[in-house]
C-alpha cells in the first residue's frame, strides 16, 4: 500500500545529490520513525532559507541582504576577481583562508549539450564587472571536469581581449597523496606543469 505523503517526501528527497531510491527511502524513515523534532527542524529550516536567501546582486553568492558581506569587506582586495562555479566553491576557498579579494560565482558552467551557454551562467555579468576598471586580476577556479575547462578556456579568451590578467588554479597531486592512488590525467599535469 502506498502513502502519498510518504512518496512525496521520498520524492523530495530523492532530488538531493547522490541519494537514490534506498538513501531517500532510509531517511524519511528515519525522520519519521525516529526524529520527527529533527524533520520539523529542517523543514523549517528549509523554509525559512527559502524565503530569506537570495543571491548577491554583484557576485551571485547566497545571501540575507542584496549584496554579502564578502562584496562590502572594504579589507578584500578589489583588485582581485575569483570566478566560481557555484556557492559551495566559494565557500570551500573561503575555508581554506588562502584568498582575500572578491568573487564571481557563475552558478554553473558551459555545457553546450545541455544548453547551458554564456547566458545561463552569467558571463555578460562577469565581463560587466571587470570592465569597472577595478579588477587587474581574474582567477579562473572553475572545476577540472571536461565542462569546467571549457568554461574557464572561453572566459580566458574573453577576458585577455580586455587586457585583464588571467590566472588558473593549478592542480596536481595533492600534499600527504600517494602517486600510486592519484588518478593518470592529475599526474601527467601535475609533471607537465612541475616547478
Amino acid at each position: 500500500m502506498s502513502e502519498p505523503a510518504l512518496e512525496g517526501l521520498i520524492d523530495a528527497l530523492r532530488r538531493l545529490p547522490g541519494v537514490g531510491v534506498k538513501s531517500a527511502q532510509r531517511m524519511a524513515y528515519h525522520l519519521l520513525q525516529h526524529d520527527r523534532d529533527g524533520a520539523r527542524r529542517l523543514a523549517g529550516a528549509l523554509t525559512d532559507a527559502m524565503v530569506r536567501m537570495q543571491h548577491c546582486s554583484r557576485c551571485h553568492t547566497f545571501t540575507q541582504s542584496e549584496v554579502c558581506d564578502t562584496c562590502l569587506d572594504g579589507r578584500r582586495d578589489a583588485r582581485q576577481l575569483c570566478v566560481v562555479e557555484s556557492p559551495a566553491d566559494q565557500a570551500a576557498l573561503e575555508r581554506s583562508g588562502s584568498y582575500k579579494g572578491l568573487y564571481f560565482v557563475l552558478l554553473g558552467r558551459l555545457n553546450p549539450l545541455q544548453g547551458v551557454g554564456p547566458g545561463e551562467i552569467g558571463v555578460d555579468q562577469l565581463l560587466a564587472r571587470v570592465d569597472d576598471g577595478a579588477v587587474e586580476e581574474v582567477i579562473l577556479a572553475t572545476s577540472f571536469t571536461a565542462e569546467g575547462e571549457v568554461t574557464a578556456q572561453a572566459l580566458a579568451v574573453a577576458l585577455k581581449v580586455r587586457g585583464i590578467k588571467v590566472t588558473r588554479l593549478s592542480r596536481g597531486v595533492p600534499a600527504g597523496g600517494e602517486l600510486e592512488y592519484v588518478d593518470l590525467g592529475t599526474l601527467a599535469y601535475a609533471m607537465g606543469d612541475r616547478r
